[in-house]
């Protein structure tokens, strides 16, 4: 299946989320729509790359894990996961998996910068074929502790409501003990700003692009199932170990993404 223009991409809009070139009109056509409900959509993507980066440091400085699973990887942009955790440790092996047919056009050469990079298409909504792979299985040992990374995902899987949680089961039964979780999801924070996000899911999901679901704390908090969760548990992405104060109030777009990382004891 090749590129299409007249589609939206789910990575193409992220790209265009980040004020990134590899997108097309169709994709900056969900921005614009999204913003109409949040002028501030943006921050959605951008919380969510910090919220990576933090999450990634973490994990690699703190919990000595050297294999990274990252489950829809998305287009390449400033600070890939690889190029956060192998700066702290060069041997830290990387596997970034998609199946969108532009990440695969540049995924692939722009993401498999070194012999510890890997890049294998498959669908991250198939916990079966993602853990039985052949090519994931080369790089990834299974009988060791995985940083398993489904950061901005899961709220675009289109089907039940109740199945990301059921993906995710699969997910977390197939890791060893010792492994983490790291997952962001757009939030609905429950409050004033209630109408506001699910203004943008309605637009996310009539949108060209077709999905972006929003979840409440406690649906975002059932997809970690039983994992012991790291300190502050699932929190605004903005606010999971910020890397400063805060002297500015946060805006809708920052209060509607939430993240959080679980242990598998």
């Amino acid at each position: 299946m090749g590129v299409d223009p007249t589609r939206a991409s789910i990575a193409r809009v992220y790209d265009a989320f980040l004020l990134g070139k590899d997108n097309y009109e169709i994709d900056r056509e969900v921005l614009r729509k999204v913003q109409q409900a949040a002028p501030e959509a943006q921050d959605l993507a951008t919380e969510n790359r910090g919220f990576l980066i933090r999450a990634c440091r973490f994990l690699a400085s703190q919990t000595g894990i050297t294999q990274f699973l990252d489950l829809g990887s998305g287009l390449p942009t400033a600070e890939n996961t690889h190029q956060v955790v192998q700066r702290i440790n060069p041997e830290i092996k990387v596997v970034y998996v998609d199946n969108d047919p532009v990440v695969l056009a540049h995924g692939r050469a722009l993401l498999e910068e070194n012999e510890n990079t890997h890049f294998v298409s498959d669908d991250i909504f198939e916990p079966e074929r993602i853990i039985e792979n052949p090519d994931i299985r080369r790089h990834i040992d299974f009988s060791q502790p995985i940083a398993l990374l489904q950061l901005g995902t899961l709220h675009h899987y289109n089907g039940p409501h109740d199945e990301p949680a059921k993906i995710m089961k699969k997910y977390i039964d197939a890791l060893p003990s010792g492994s983490y979780v790291a997952i962001s999801h757009f939030s609905d924070p429950e409050d004033e700003l209630s109408e506001t996000a699910r203004k943008m899911e309605d637009f996310f999901i009539h949108s060209p692009m077709g999905s972006g679901t929003f979840r409440t704390k406690a649906e975002i908090e059932e997809l970690f199932h039983d994992l012991e969760m790291v300190e502050p548990g699932v929190k605004l992405c903005v606010d999971w170990w910020p890397d400063g104060p805060r002297i500015k109030e946060l805006n809708a777009a920052q209060r509607t993404i939430s993240g959080g990382i679980g242990r598998k004891v």
